[in-house]
């Protein structure tokens, strides 16, 4: 059964693991049309719910599970998805852990949210790429994603997704930022090199860690390159800066 919760704005499907008292939040953010279910996303929750946080992944506004329609996935409903449920689990000091896409959105509501206290990315850019035109049929992008199940799923995403996309950077803030963040590159990732990586690390203020591991973009098809990221997360929560 689907799990949804209720903020101001939306509802949100939502996979949710840990003590519902726990003194600290985990938000693992899904990557461009990702779903929680996928097993990356999984994996972390649980791993993070081990470590003592209540962690949760939730399909952003619009997508798989989440009511609403593909018309209300942006960039800044994401962004607000995330802020309300930080305000929605009481304002805990908050871990924001994305891939990819959901790596740049932790990068810009973990420079703007004063409850975040750690930003971890994972394959991951502070600004989201540019709109391919060739791309766009008939005023959207259509996009195939692999369900969990084995399956494939169509997305259309509106011209209007990549427009509001276009007006997000994280970069200055990350260049002022004086959280502990965390950025994962892969050493095969032809979506977000190792270099694109290593320069937005390179452009971040401190406190901040470099780790590169050998897997390409969707590291969530290697269950030992999953782990692995577990483990160095763990031991980045855990170390003291």
């Amino acid at each position: 059964m689907v799990k949804i919760v209720k903020i101001p704005s939306f509802e949100l499907a939502v996979y949710i693991q840990g003590d519902p008292n726990a003194k600290k939040l985990a938000l693992l953010l899904p990557g461009r049309i990702d779903t929680k279910d996928y097993p990356h996303m999984k994996s972390h929750v649980e791993y993070l719910a081990r470590k003592g946080y209540l962690a949760l992944s939730f399909d952003p506004p619009g997508t798989w599970e989440s009511p609403g329609g593909i018309k209300i996935y942006t960039m800044t409903n994401y962004l607000k998805a995330v802020n309300e449920l930080i305000e929605y689990f009481d304002n805990r000091p908050t871990v924001l852990m994305g891939h990819s896409r959901g790596g740049s959105v932790a990068m810009i509501a973990g420079t703007q949210n004063n409850h975040v206290t750690h930003i971890i990315t994972a394959m991951s850019r502070p600004q989201p790429s540019k709109i391919i035109e060739k791309d766009v049929k008939n005023g959207a992008e259509i996009s195939y994603q692999d369900t969990p199940s084995g399956g494939r799923i169509k997305f259309e995403l509106p011209f209007n997704y990549f427009v509001d996309a276009s007006k997000y950077n994280a970069i200055d803030a990350l260049s002022k930022c004086t959280k502990q963040k965390l950025y994962i590159s892969g050493k095969r990732d032809d979506d977000i090199t190792p270099e694109s990586v290593r320069e937005t690390y390179k452009n971040s203020s401190n406190p901040k860690q470099l780790y590169e591991v050998d897997s390409e973009h969707n590291y969530r098809l290697h269950p030992e390159i999953i782990e692995e990221i577990n483990k160095v997360v763990g031991k980045f929560l855990d170390k003291k800066f």
